[in-house]
């Protein structure tokens, strides 16, 4: 084809797109995306428990363990296991003790640690976090928890509910009205404080059958509200929670993200 002729194709298509195609129409279409893992070899899936801190206003291990449970029993082919909600920081903070126990010129006969899970370490930012990421990596734990439960697909991690403030200058739209009664909407930088929460989880999925980790992924989640507003940090953590639900999903089975294609006519 020369290029001359290109040319007039090219012409006849804006023409008839300007001069014939005089109505179009919005046709839904959905997009599949694939799971960013393979649980083929997975019929069971244990949410065993998280590593959670920021707050004592909201219990995030206990909800995001019974959140994910009820999302999955509904968008997933695995069968949900139906079990006690591990206390994992605490045991994370007893396999700590033991570590250094073990480490310590005499080994455990040094001072003997209890067996039991500690009581509540306190968790309030990343870098206390960071004191507990061992247990993940505990891969003797995790095949026991995994052969107590039939070899599942194990869902663990962390999740830091942290309150935040910030204050700043933000547009906001108000009306006015001149000599005549006139209405205008201008608008006008307003300083404003603002307090809400941070919600950061960290999902770690581990195959039951050796202990080991299969695939992680971080999300990070901010809501504000004006200072006067008093909002329960419970509200807060489901809003910021629904946003990260069909990212978490999208690990385990495929999802559509729904949409609209226009057409010509």
């Amino acid at each position: 084809m020369t290029a001359r002729n290109a040319a007039a194709i090219a012409s006849l298509v804006v023409l008839c797109g300007t001069a014939a195609c005089t109505s179009y129409y919005e046709i839904p279409i959905e997009t599949p995306i694939q799971p960013k893992m393979d649980v083929s070899g997975f019929q069971r899936v244990l949410i065993a428990g998280f590593i959670s801190g920021g707050t004592e206003d909201v219990d995030a291990n206990l909800e995001t363990v019974r959140l994910l449970r009820s999302q999955l029993r509904t968008k997933s082919t695995l069968r949900v296991i139906e079990a006690e909600v591990l206390p994992l920081a605490e045991l994370a903070s007893t396999q700590n003790k033991e570590r250094a126990s073990n480490e310590a010129p005499g080994g455990a006969a040094d001072g003997q640690q209890s067996a039991q899970p500690d009581a509540g370490p306190s968790i309030r930012n990343e870098r206390d976090l960071e004191r507990f990421q061992g247990i993940f990596a505990n891969v003797a734990f995790w095949k026991r928890i995994g052969e107590e439960y039939q070899n599942p697909l194990i869902v663990t991690g962390t999740v830091l509910f942290t309150p935040h403030q910030a204050s700043g200058f933000v547009m906001d739209n108000r009306e006015v009205y001149d000599q005549f009664g006139r209405r205008r909407v201008i608008p006008v930088r307003t300083y404003v404080e603002r307090k809400g929460f941070i919600l950061t989880p960290k999902f770690i999925f581990i195959d039951g059958r050796t202990g080991s980790t299969l695939y992680s992924e971080t999300f990070r989640e901010e809501i504000l509200y004006n200072a006067q507003q008093n909002t329960p940090a419970l509200s807060s953590y489901f809003e910021l929670m629904d946003r990260l639900v069909p990212n978490f999903l999208s690990a385990l089975s495929s999802q559509k993200i729904r949409g609209t294609r226009v057409l010509l006519h």
